[in-house]
């Protein structure tokens, strides 16, 4: 099953040619360059690599855990807090059905993550925390849409660059790093639909990627999530000189990414 065909029907029966284009990722950006990039846009995780993993690793095994156990923990995350939000009735409308598919993507991450470190890895799945979504009582995500959103955008735009952070940590294992990366093109496509989400219900004025390190009009104590982003330098070359084109359309480009301290520690204001 493709993963991100499912993500591209969401509500097929209620929206309009505007309402799917808040589906695109940033890759959608760069359609004018032809229709590879859409391709590309579209790789999905394969189910078949369960199989193929024992035959193509070759990363230390307890880092493989390790580095999962972590991805996992950040889709426990996301799986909870939308499951909350659905059970909760603060969506309304036909946003409801847009976040039960989320939801439904992310369970599948967890029961992927959890198969491929029990059945292929022979390791331990780590068990889901507890969360506790209103940081101590600072928001109310369960009875205002409004910062459910915002969480919601928070939370998503927070697992692309985690996702970027570990592709190093896993990229000596071929299949696992075209698993983590295709579960990275999702949370992409689902940041960029809350992001555009938030912007259509005039709650922010963001693209459906980011900008620099801008925060929008999310909480201050989100900069940890955005900061890094403004980077214009790859491979050693900043792109502004080299093309002339403006920093802010050149950070676009690029998810920068975070690495596992930082995410833990962005995590840890949601955990009970």
């Amino acid at each position: 099953m493709n993963l991100l065909n499912l993500l591209d029907k969401m509500c097929p029966e209620t929206s309009s040619p505007e309402e799917k284009d808040m589906f695109f990722s940033r890759r959608e950006a760069f359609r004018q360059f032809g229709d590879m990039g859409k391709k590309v846009a579209m790789a999905a995780v394969p189910l078949g690599l369960l199989s193929a993993l024992p035959k193509v690793a070759k990363a230390d095994t307890a880092s493989l855990i390790g580095v999962l156990n972590f991805a996992l923990t950040l889709e426990h995350l996301e799986y909870r807090y939308y499951q909350m939000g659905i059970e909760s009735g603060v969506i309304a409308g036909a946003d409801a059905a847009i976040f039960n598919k989320i939801r439904d993507h992310e369970l599948a991450h967890v029961n992927f993550l959890s198969e491929v470190i029990s059945s292929v890895l022979k390791g331990t799945p780590v068990s889901e925390p507890a969360f506790d979504f209103t940081a101590g009582g600072n928001f109310s995500p369960f009875t205002d849409y409004p910062t459910f959103l915002a969480l919601s955008q928070a939370f998503e735009d927070t697992g692309v660059r985690a996702y970027k952070g570990q592709a190093g940590n896993v990229m000596e294992n071929d299949v696992v790093l075209t698993a983590a990366l295709s579960i990275h093109s999702v949370e992409a496509r689902h940041a960029s639909m809350v992001r555009r989400l938030r912007t259509k219900k005039g709650q922010d004025t963001v693209k459906g990627w980011i900008t620099n390190g801008s925060i929008g009009t999310l909480p201050a104590a989100t900069q940890a999530i955005y900061t890094g982003e403004e980077n214009v330098t790859h491979g050693g070359v900043n792109v502004v000189n080299l093309t002339g084109i403006d920093a802010g359309a050149v950070s676009e480009g690029w998810d920068e990414p975070l690495n596992k301290d930082q995410v833990l520690g962005i995590a840890s204001l949601f955990l009970a």
